[in-house]
């Protein structure tokens, strides 16, 4: 079995950054100056940090995807330096893989390289591990604040389902529709979601980063827009690295349905605001 993955080349990339956040998996740090791929078990092989590199330092590899090995990714990881080792321990530790975290650990203590203190969760480009993961509590600052605009207490909801992998590309309410995609957690961020994106438009909604089927996704949403004369399509996503894949996703499909569609790019905090 074969599947892609990204290649950096460490000649050509000048350590600028731009692939970080647009990296879907939070798999890419800058690290001793140069961008890294952290960990191959959390590069999806779609390339949605590809287009925003400006150096042209990535590159898709197709290669045999034999069953992960956690000691063939120590190896690269040793090779890369300590900041490189302790990024993927904590990316491991991060996602709770738990096994590949021991495999990762004896492998170490095998070659007599010293484990680095994961304890303080700190590595070489700051706080350590996904981002997208990181607890933090907003109920002290969110008890004290009153409501500074009338929020629209009615559904803006036109159809059902909304999940993507359960929609028919047929479905009528995409035929001459503006229609909003929006990754699941949007929603539940942003407190004025109906009123201000969903209002006259229709509905997909997906995780980039949870969904295990995101080249079903592109094709998907591919036929959505081959066959509907969709009229625009606003993206709705979270700040958080592993989000923006749903910007990739949509347009790959739309390269592949040859249509050239309004695409409408936001983007919220975690504590529900517009960037």
């Amino acid at each position: 079995m074969k599947r892609d993955m990204i290649t950096i080349d460490e000649e050509k990339c000048t350590g600028c950054g731009e692939c970080v956040p647009n990296c879907p998996e939070g798999a890419i740090q800058i690290i001793d100056g140069k961008a890294r791929l952290v960990s191959d078990l959390f590069c999806d092989g779609l390339g949605a940090c590809i287009g925003h590199c400006p150096e042209d330092a990535i590159t898709i590899e197709n290669r045999e995807a034999e069953p992960y090995d956690e000691a063939r990714v120590m190896k690269n990881s040793v090779k890369a330096g300590p900041a490189t080792i302790k990024a993927h321990l904590m990316h491991l530790k991060d996602h709770n893989q738990i096994e590949y975290l021991t495999q990762a650990l004896a492998y170490l203590r095998e070659k007599g390289i010293t484990v680095p203190d994961m304890a303080a969760g700190e590595n070489a480009h700051g706080p350590a591990g996904c981002p997208g993961m990181k607890v933090m509590d907003f109920r002290e600052e969110k008890s004290g604040i009153q409501d500074s605009q009338a929020i629209s207490a009615r559904s803006e909801l036109r159809q059902w389902p909304v999940q993507l992998q359960l929609l028919n590309a047929n479905a009528p309410y995409f035929q001459d529709s503006d229609l909003v995609i929006a990754a699941d957690c949007a929603p539940f961020a942003y407190s004025n979601f109906h009123n201000r994106f969903l209002k006259g438009k229709s509905l997909i909604i997906l995780c980039p980063k949870l969904d295990k089927v995101l080249e079903e996704y592109v094709e998907k949403l591919t036929e959505i827009f081959t066959n509907n004369n969709v009229k625009s399509i606003t993206l709705v996503h979270m700040e958080v690295p592993c989000c923006f894949g749903l910007s990739h996703l949509v347009e790959e499909a739309l390269k592949r349905s040859g249509k050239n569609i309004v695409i409408k790019d936001y983007t919220l905090s975690i504590k529900g605001d517009i960037v």
